[in-house]
């Protein structure tokens, strides 16, 4: 992972270099600082992205890319800024006080110029004051082949984009006993002579006994942690600091995340993540319901909201530990391919994914390969233990008072005025809060 920030003028050296500061944790391995006429650019990098060096020094460009087909960019000749078409790598712009535009890859790095935060959506470049898509997912005509061949090049895309992900090994995965982390594990398996695997949970969570599973049967070396309710609840200042989120369902399924990432950047400098799957291969329990004539639309939508939900949580939790987290079920060639299958293949007599399991047919053991979905913070074993601490750290007459917010937000639970406090604390509060995302299904006021 690498850090970039910048100010659209010449000569911000301090300023930027100050940007950079507050997200060292992106990468501790250098940082370079240039300007020209027009802007001031700065990136830091990881031994990982040693390659956006040497770009930014031949090109005047700052870029994160944690993987093919995902980046967030920056051309310092005409400032202009580039966010890749999934959102997997972050990025910020907004306007200081005196007329300057200033980016950075988090939003904590644009506070040190300013406090006006915009977000920039994927697939979109901003420039000369104007923000223009480039790239949209758009409904495709289903694929007419029978699900064995789908099934078939289904797997051959995703062997292609974990493959192109592997580096020079010195990667694990995040394995939480699920279908989607176990797909990717087995997938990087044949090509790490030393596979690690991590897993965290509380005593007796689910996820815990299914990543053994999985690691036993793919040869991993296995590393898990199991913790309680105080070590949840010590992480949570840091969790919501690295983040940039106060939305509830976020928070939670942050914190088993966080400290999983803590336990494998002792281990190795990148890992697999699973996220996608369940966008693309209709892994919720909700979609069960839908008609199937609006399931594809409906997963487009999931998938494009990912951005600032489940790809910041996983963002963040890395980078907060100079990891790198590689999501190939995002791969642009696994997404167009996956976004054509029929509805029928992926919900079939009840089974969510269904087309996704066949393809893995083998690869996995049954019990992990048929396992129902079940969401992260559950299968974790947090279920509702952090909602109900922070009831009672949060008093009837507080939350009446405190949950509706400067930007005009009304919270909808004590667990989010909870996250909140511990949010504002950090960042202080924003009359715009436009570029936070929420989890779609959580009650808006």
């Amino acid at each position: 992972m690498t850090a970039i920030a910048g100010i659209g003028a010449p000569s911000q050296n301090v300023l930027v270099d100050k940007m950079l500061q507050r997200m060292d944790h992106r990468g501790s391995a250098g940082h370079a600082i240039r300007s020209n006429d027009q802007a001031t650019l700065g990136l830091a990098w990881s031994h990982l992205q040693i390659d956006a060096a040497q770009q930014f020094e031949q090109k005047f460009v700052v870029q994160d890319q944690p993987g093919y087909g995902n980046f967030a960019r920056a051309e310092g000749e005409a400032l202009r800024l580039k966010r890749g078409p999934f959102g997997v790598s972050p990025l910020y712009y907004g306007m200081t006080r005196d007329g300057l535009l200033g980016f950075a890859s988090e939003m904590k790095g644009l506070l040190a110029i300013t406090r006006d935060v915009h977000l920039l959506p994927p697939g979109h470049i901003y420039a000369n004051g104007q923000l223009e898509a480039y790239f949209t997912l758009k409904r495709q005509p289903p694929l007419a082949d029978s699900p064995e061949i789908i099934s078939h090049e289904l797997r051959r895309r995703l062997e292609v984009a974990v493959e192109r992900r592997v580096g020079y090994g010195n990667v694990g995965a995040w394995l939480s006993g699920g279908l989607d982390s176990s797909v990717m594990a087995a997938l990087a398996r044949p090509h790490v002579q030393q596979f690690h695997t991590f897993a965290v949970g509380l005593p007796d969570a689910p996820d815990l006994k299914y990543a053994r599973e999985a690691a036993q049967f793919l040869r991993t070396n296995h590393h898990e942690k199991v913790v309680e309710l105080v070590d949840m609840v010590k992480a949570l200042p840091e969790v919501i600091y690295y983040l940039e989120s106060f939305d509830a369902l976020l928070v939670r399924s942050s914190v088993m995340n966080y400290l999983v990432a803590q336990l494998a950047s002792q281990y190795v400098s990148a890992v697999f993540s699973g996220e996608g799957g369940d966008e693309l291969f209709a892994g919720y329990e909700y979609l069960k319901g839908l008609d199937r004539a609006s399931l594809p639309d409906e997963l487009i939508d999931i998938t494009l909201r990912l951005h600032n939900t489940a790809l910041q949580r996983v963002d963040r939790c890395a980078t907060a530990h100079e990891t790198v987290a590689y999501v190939g079920f995002l791969d642009p060639d696994v997404v167009n391919y996956a976004l054509r299958i029929p509805a029928e293949y992926k919900l079939r007599d009840g089974v969510e994914k269904w087309i996704l399991r066949q393809a893995m047919v083998g690869a996995l053991p049954d019990r992990v390969l048929w396992r129902p979905k079940a969401k992260f913070w559950e299968g974790s074993g947090v279920g509702e233990l952090l909602a109900r601490y922070a009831e009672a750290c949060v008093s009837d007459a507080d939350f009446k008072v405190d949950r509706r917010l400067p930007n005009g937000w009304v919270l909808n639970s004590k667990e989010e005025l909870f996250y909140y406090r511990i949010f504002s604390q950090h960042f202080g509060e924003f009359d715009d809060l436009s570029w936070m995302g929420r989890t779609k299904g959580a009650p808006v006021s």
